[in-house]
């Protein structure tokens, strides 16, 4: 049982009122430094980082999807949806960004405007055409392994064309 509380005479009730304030602490009795005051504001908490939902400015850019439904450019648009999960996805995605880059003139290829789905490697024409949908793709991903890059970019090409 835990023990009971002093009782306090007339003369020490107005004093533990303003020692509950400026509580002394035995490292406070040693020391010089004066207990910090009672309206002192507490430090500020840094901010997270905040996501770009706000309105832009007329003067900022848009992405590069916003400018291709815009219609700004002229050229058609290929959308590169790749998951997150892993590497190899990347290294494909950007594999075919500069195969049709280079092999078509005027072409945009936008990768992952949105967010991807999970274990997802889809190539496919803004508002249009799929050229290659892999789906639900669990490790080792077997299904995008075997394909020859080099094929899957010129026959895109040729569709594009």
């Amino acid at each position: 049982m835990a023990p009971k509380r002093k009782q306090t005479t007339a003369g020490d009730s107005s004093s533990s009122s303003s020692s509950a304030a400026t509580r002394v602490t035995r490292r406070l009795a040693n020391s010089t430094v004066a207990p910090p005051a009672a309206d002192a504001e507490p430090p500020k908490r840094k901010k997270g980082k905040t996501t770009a939902t706000a309105v832009k400015p007329e003067g900022e850019a848009k992405s590069p999807l916003e400018q291709a439904a815009d219609g700004g450019g002229g050229g058609k648009t290929i959308i590169i949806e790749r998951s997150t999960e892993c590497s190899r996805f990347k290294t494909r995605a950007i594999q075919v960004k500069e195969g049709l880059e280079k092999g078509v003139a005027g072409v945009k290829v936008v990768v992952n405007p949105e967010k991807p789905r999970r274990g997802c490697f889809e190539i496919r024409e803004e508002g249009g055409e799929v050229f290659l949908s892999l789906l639900d793709m669990k490790r080792p991903y077997k299904p995008m392994t075997d394909l020859d890059m080099e094929e899957v970019i010129s026959d895109i090409i040729e569709k594009i064309r």
